[in-house]
């Protein structure tokens, strides 16, 4: 399976991209692997956090098969292409920029760049990208969702910023393919004090919300 293909079907089987956003490097490892028993497959390193990039490195070879990670909070191209060198198996932007999107193309990772407007959305669909995410998701909730969805169906959206055990449910609902989680899901404090059963059975809720949310659908 080329890695494009195994990226989206980690993100839409489960219908959740973990974030995982630190001060330092040194638990991204073992946040991963919590993130990962959770049952959650898709995991976002940002490059936001310090030694992100090494790690992805190492993380990349160490964990399941079944678990594919993406390289997050990419500006620029060029952070794009040595992320993907680094084994990014998708690349997430929060916003668009062109250039990001015409290099993962290239190297046929997938693509998820970040929009809100319906003129954002359009021109991320037809310059390639595979999601768009929709940033910030708390400006409109899962109402701004379903009205965006109304006159497009065929875009894939993923809701990223607002996003928590209450409101899940209600971005599925109101027709997103999947949705992202950040620090509702990858507790700093909970990760500096070694806390990771916790960050585990908050992926394995988030988990269930999305399956049952999906059944209501």
């Amino acid at each position: 399976m080329l890695p494009k293909e195994d990226a989206l079907k980690a993100i839409f089987d489960v219908g959740i991209v973990a974030i995982v956003r630190l001060d330092d490097s040194s638990q991204l490892q073992a946040t991963a692997e919590a993130i990962q028993a959770g049952g959650i497959r898709a995991i976002e390193f940002t490059m936001t956090t310090p030694g992100a990039l090494d790690m992805l490195r190492e993380a990349a070879m160490n964990l399941d098969e079944n678990t594919v990670l993406g390289a997050g909070t990419v500006l620029d191209a060029e952070t794009a292409r040595v992320a993907i060198l680094a084994g990014a198996k998708f690349i997430v932007a929060p916003n668009l920029n062109l250039d990001v999107i015409a290099t993962a193309r290239r190297y046929s990772v997938a693509i998820i760049p970040g929009a809100l407007t319906p003129t954002e959305i359009i021109t991320a669909w037809e310059a390639g990208a595979d999601i768009v995410k929709i940033f910030p998701a708390s400006f409109g909730g899962a109402e701004m969702i379903k009205a965006l969805r109304g006159p497009l169906p065929h875009i894939k959206m993923i809701p990223t910023g607002g996003v928590d055990l209450k409101t899940a449910a209600a971005f599925i609902k109101a027709g997103s393919a999947a949705v992202a989680v950040g620090g509702n899901l990858a507790d700093k404090e909970a990760i500096k004090r070694g806390e990771f059963d916790k960050i585990t059975n908050l992926a394995k809720q988030y988990v269930e919300i999305i399956l049952q949310a999906r059944r209501m659908v």
